[in-house]
């Protein structure tokens, strides 16, 4: 199994490609887990840590009463660093070959999550729901493991929705601890597209720590620029969608309809103007 940490949001990896119609269901196809995405506030986080225990996926079309339509995929204790995977890095979660067809959704297991706080304390819950029933998450629409080759699924952890503190989170003793609760999306990455760019000030500043969120009615993803002013969001559907940034003291700047292609990389740079 391969397990390689780079930088933040959880993802789920399996490359799709053409094949013939008898073999799409038989014998067994390979499926590899990543992870990615960002906290907030990001300035303030040293680590931000979820511990993995236990994956599993559902087949798509199985009955639920009569049988368990669940495969072990994981069972094992992973604890990941998520601040070190974001814009656009991702980490090998599992990489395996599972029994073809189509899956639906899945069951993460999760032990416990941490919050490092930067001139502050260490937090840690227990997830108790987590660690016993799984946290479900639906793949719509599914994604197709065909028997001989490779599939891609992004597992897109909101850290920004999902460590919610307690207290005062513009100073490191006003925080009092943190609720978890997990925001993820699954994208099947075979058909997704990313948009990356760079954020800077009117002088053409690089504006670290700069957030940046995309939406189609809701928000559908964010992270924050790194330290050159550059930012990635990676899993994105094919469609169109509306791309904001902003940063404390400066104003927020939009764009509207920006055109995402499967497989393809959209560049969108954002200037912003100090208030």
């Amino acid at each position: 199994m391969k397990r390689t940490i780079f930088m933040i949001a959880v993802a789920l990896t399996a490359f799709l490609t053409a094949c013939n119609k008898s073999s799409e269901n038989n014998g067994t196809g390979q499926l590899v887990i990543k992870v990615t995405d960002a906290p907030f506030p990001i300035d303030m986080v040293e680590s931000a840590t979820v511990t993995i225990t236990k994956v599993e996926a559902r087949k798509a079309g199985h009955d639920t009463l009569k049988t368990n339509p669940f495969i072990v995929l994981l069972e094992d204790t992973i604890t990941f660093n998520l601040l070190d995977l974001r814009n656009g890095l991702t980490s090998d979660l599992l990489d395996m070959n599972i029994p073809a067809g189509k899956y639906d959704l899945l069951r993460l297991y999760v032990d416990e999550a941490g919050l490092k706080i930067r001139g502050g304390g260490n937090y840690k819950v227990k997830v108790p729901s987590g660690k016993q029933t799984g946290i479900k998450i639906f793949i719509k629409p599914g994604i197709n493991v065909t028997g001989g080759l490779s599939a891609e699924l992004l597992l897109d952890f909101d850290l920004s929705r999902s460590f919610q503190m307690i207290g005062s989170d513009h100073n490191p003793h006003g925080i009092n601890g943190f609720h978890f609760k997990p925001v993820i999306r699954a994208v099947n990455n075979s058909t997704a597209g990313r948009i990356i760019g760079m954020v800077t000030d009117s002088s053409l500043v690089k504006l670290k720590n700069a957030q940046v969120w995309v939406k189609q009615d809701t928000v559908i993803a964010s992270t924050f620029t790194d330290t050159l002013g550059h930012y990635g969001i990676i899993g994105l559907p094919a469609g169109k969608y509306d791309v904001f940034a902003t940063k404390e003291n400066y104003d927020t700047v939009g764009y509207s309809d920006v055109n995402v292609v499967a497989g393809n990389m959209t560049l969108k740079d954002f200037m912003l103007t100090h208030k």
